[in-house]
This record gives structure tokens, sequence and C-alpha cells, in this order.
């Protein structure tokens, strides 16, 4: 029996590119000669190296040819080692890949990942395999799930995927495309599926999720309805999605925070600043104000609920002012976790034209935000011990007994149990508040 090829991934980004590499992997397990590829963690291992890259992050692209440029003595000790890139700088820089780095056989868009084994054919018999197209065909369809191997307890689950909001810092609505939504049946299909297979929480993902507007049986679906319908699923006991915009916070979806028990106590909501002059120029089309009264209502139907979000500092022609009004909402927000960022520019978008921001002012004013922030999510946590909450354990701990898992509302708890095990959700108390994770012991 030929020995199955060895496939080496590594994912940069968001949750959308963990789940892409997953699907890119049993696309690649039936592919080519014999049994087709398995993983390893090894690249050095691999007769395939791809890269499943981020486009949002500062200089991404040139830190995808640094990383190329770490395997040149790979490729010249075996020159059957085949390297590919995908994901948004593939998209963004496409044949500009092979041609700064001949190393490279493959690229391939984030639409196209369903061709994935006839471009790796492509590229075994010695051709550059080159895909960037929007192609029409469900690339989910193509990509049902092979072997139905065993799964951890957790597991994303792509509903929709590219942007229509166009802001102005953002290159996904070029890299991702046009806002696409997966018919509601294909999901619930796909979600049975991992169930079978051990998953007991379900993250719904989208670039813009709560724009969900999939095909169901009476026309299309808010993400609302499509949470309801996994709602029925028996075995699955979890429910979360990200990332939300604020502007599709529909009425029903709020509601379901507070009447779907399956649906977790845990929102991110990114906001991106708290001035409204800064937020019509990044063509976000919310306010300050908005955003606040939707975070009234939100925590109106779930009292509960851990808020969380995305900043960007230094934005072009921000103002002491501007970021001023940015520390003001978290003040009033209370955030128990948020991502903040200094902006930096991204070429072809309108905000990458403008005056910048200096950079070392910039920075202090990150610095400013990010000890605020750190400040509420470390009395957030605080605020748990004495606190009863259900753990779903996900993997052991880094002492003998001890079992690490999450929270309903997000947080990492550690509890030494011996008899824990992976997948099972138990009733545990808080008794210790950590820098980044809570302690507790079974109820």
């Amino acid at each position: 029996m030929t020995e199955p090829k060895k496939l080496f991934i590594k994912t940069y980004g968001c949750q959308m590119n963990v789940y892409d590499s997953e699907r890119m992997a049993e696309a690649l397990a039936g592919s080519g000669e014999g049994q087709g590829y398995v993983t390893t963690d090894r690249p050095d291992d691999a007769d395939m190296i791809l890269l499943n890259t981020c486009h949002i992050r500062e200089k991404a692209a040139e830190k995808v040819y640094s990383e190329l440029g770490r395997f040149k003595g790979l490729k010249a000790a075996r020159p059957d080692l085949k390297i590919g890139v995908a994901g948004c700088v593939a998209q963004a820089e496409g044949e500009e890949i092979m041609r700064r780095q001949p190393l490279v056989d493959l690229v391939v868009g984030p639409q196209s990942y369903h061709r994935l084994p006839e471009l790796e054919a492509k590229a075994r018999g010695g051709e550059k395999a080159l895909d960037t197209d929007f192609p029409e065909e469900d690339k989910f369809e193509k990509l049902k799930s092979r072997p139905k191997a065993p799964r951890g307890p957790t597991a994303f689950l792509t509903v929709q995927e590219g942007c229509d909001k166009f802001c102005a810092f953002c290159v996904v609505p070029y890299t991702r495309g046009a806002e696409v939504s997966r018919p509601a049946d294909r999901i619930l299909a796909e979600a049975r599926d991992l169930v079978e297979r051990g998953v007991r929480e379900i993250t719904l993902l989208g670039q813009n999720v709560n724009a969900y507007h999939g095909a169901g049986p009476g026309g299309d679906m808010t993400l609302a309805k499509l949470i309801w319908a996994l709602d029925k699923i028996d075995g699955l006991e979890r429910i979360r999605f990200t990332t939300s915009h604020p502007n599709d916070m529909t009425d029903d979806l709020i509601a379901a925070h507070g009447e779907c028990e399956k649906l977790m106590p845990y929102l991110h909501l990114p906001v991106q600043a708290g001035s409204d002059r800064i937020l019509k120029r990044m063509n976000r089309s919310h306010t300050a104000e908005s955003y606040l009264r939707l975070v009234e209502r939100i925590r109106a139907a779930r009292p509960d609920i851990l808020m969380s979000g995305d900043f960007i500092v230094g934005f072009p022609e921000e103002t002491e002012e501007d970021f001023q009004a940015t520390l003001d909402l978290v003040e009033r927000v209370r955030y128990g976790y948020a991502y903040s960022f200094k902006y930096s520019p991204r070429p072809g978008t309108p905000a990458a034209e403008r005056p910048q921001v200096d950079p070392a002012e910039a920075d202090e004013r990150l610095q400013r935000l990010q000890a605020l922030i750190t400040r509420d999510q470390r009395a957030i946590q605080d605020e748990m011990v004495g606190r009863e909450v259900s753990v779903l354990f996900e993997k052991p701990g880094r002492l003998d007994g001890q079992m690490v898992g999450k929270s309903e509302y997000l947080h990492a708890v550690h509890v030494q149990d011996a008899n824990a095990r992976i997948g099972e959700i138990a009733r545990v108390r808080i008794v210790s508040s950590g820098a980044n994770s809570l302690a507790g012991e079974r109820v």
C-alpha cells in the first residue's frame, strides 16, 4: 500500500481561516496518488506546505514572503516538496507571489479551495497552479467533509462570507468578495455531522455574520432563525457567532439572546471608535450613541451578557479629542474582552490615502486604551469569583488531573478534577481569578 503524503498547513488570522484550513486538509485527504494527504505538524516532514494567509494586519504580504524564505533550504533539499499560498494575501497578490518567490508552486484564493485537488495535481505534474477567481459554484458544497473523523468538543462553522460594508480601512470586500450566505439546509446538515462526530459547541462564522440571509424552507432566513433551527439539534449544547456588525443586530437576534438557552451570553460587537467624526470617516454608518443604545437593548434582553469589541487607534486625522471619545465609550460599555490595534494603511483602501497620525502618538494612545481595557477585563474576571458557571471541558491542563475548558462567557477555566472528561459540561464554582483565566472547583 502506498504511504499517504503529508500536508503541513500554517494558519494566520481569523477563525474563518481556521475553518478553511480544516476544509483544505479534508479536500486533499482524498486527492493525488495512493491515499492522498494526512496532516503533519512539522514542515520538515511535509510533501506539501500550505500557508493560509490573512491580509488584515500590517505588512501581511511581506510577512508571508519572509515565511516563504525560510523554506528555501527545504525546497533545495527536496525538490519534490510542493509549496502553496492560500487565503487573503493569495487573493490580493495572485501571480505576484510566484514572481517574487519562484519556489511557490500553488496560489489559491479563499473562494477556490474546492479546486485544490486539481491544483495539487497540476503542481505535482510540474506546472504552476493559480486560482484566485470568484467562481459561481458553491465551494462549501464541493468541500463536503471527509473522512468522518472524530472531532473535539468545539468547532467553527462558516455560514457567511464577504462583506458589502466597505469600511475605509478594510480589505475584506476585495479579498473575500461580496456578502454570500450559505443555504440553511446545508449548514444544518454540516452541524448535525459535527455533533455526530463529538462536537458540543459550534461557533457560526462570517465576515459579517449577523448579515446572514441564507435560503430556508420559507424564504431567506435571518441569523436568529438559523440559531433557532440549530437549537433543535439533539446533542448540540452551545451556539456562538462572530463577527457582527452593529447595523445588522436585528430585533429577532437581540431577542434570541434572551430566549435561546443554547445561545451563549457572549457577543463580539466591534465599534472601532467612539468619535462620530472618525466613525463617519471610517464609513461605519453608525454613531457612538446608536451603538450605546444597541448595547443597552442587548443587555436588557440578556443582563449577564459579556461584551467584546474591536478598536482602531490612530486612524487618519484622529485628534486627541476623537481618541478621548473612544475612551469615554469604553468606560460606558465596560468590555469583558476587547481587541485594539494601531491603524496601519492597506493599499487600495480609501483611508490609506489620507493624512496619517504620528506613529509615536498613535502608540501612546494605544497603550492608554489597552490599559483601560485590561483594567475592565480583570475587574470583570475578578467579579466571577464565588459564582457558578457552566464549563465545557476541552483539553487537559498543565497539572496532573487538571482539565481546562470555557465558561458560557468564554472565560478559560481550570478545574482540578481527575474524573473530568473532554466534551463534558459541568457546573463549576469559581474560586480565583488569574491574569487571563479563572480557577474553579466542581460543584
